[in-house]
């Protein structure tokens, strides 16, 4: 079994962290289902303002809030206006993964979502894997190239 991305909300900003909460991360649960983030779901956050990277879990906030709330300890992990990765992930067999669909929301600075993606895997007939990221409409979109140094 291999551990694959199944939902990401990419570069969603922090609205609030509230240190004297239960702990846990509280969504909008309409940025949930399209991301496929389910409520007690465990999420890697990866703070891309700070560079803390945490583990914990979710719970559904009030529709339609655009929320993002770090709560209990995840709270000293960040500072409202942070931009976070949120991130699931699912346990497939590698023959599996060509079948998953990963759904990738990105947002603006007021949580809007502003674009819709989803990671595609496919194997060649010599079994060689590529990789796309695909708009609504299925466009392909580019992939950065690495830039090495010189």
């Amino acid at each position: 079994m291999r551990k694959i991305v199944a939902g990401k909300l990419h570069g969603i900003h922090v609205t609030e962290a509230n240190l004297n909460y239960h702990g846990s991360i509280t969504l909008d649960p309409n940025h949930c289902e399209e991301a496929g983030i389910l409520p007690m779901e465990f999420v890697e956050i990866w703070n891309k303002s700070s560079g803390a990277r945490i583990s914990t879990y979710v719970i559904l906030g009030e529709r339609g809030s655009r929320c993002c709330i770090l709560n209990g300890a995840a709270a000293r992990t960040c500072q409202a206006g942070d931009q976070l990765i949120i991130c699931n992930s699912v346990y497939v067999n590698e023959n599996e993964i060509t079948g998953l669909k990963p759904r990738v929301l990105t947002f603006d600075r007021d949580n809007h979502v502003i674009e819709r993606l989803t990671y595609s895997v496919e194997r060649d007939r010599a079994g060689r894997y590529s990789f796309a990221i695909l708009d609504e409409s299925n466009a392909i979109l580019p992939i950065p190239a690495l830039v090495s140094g010189n």
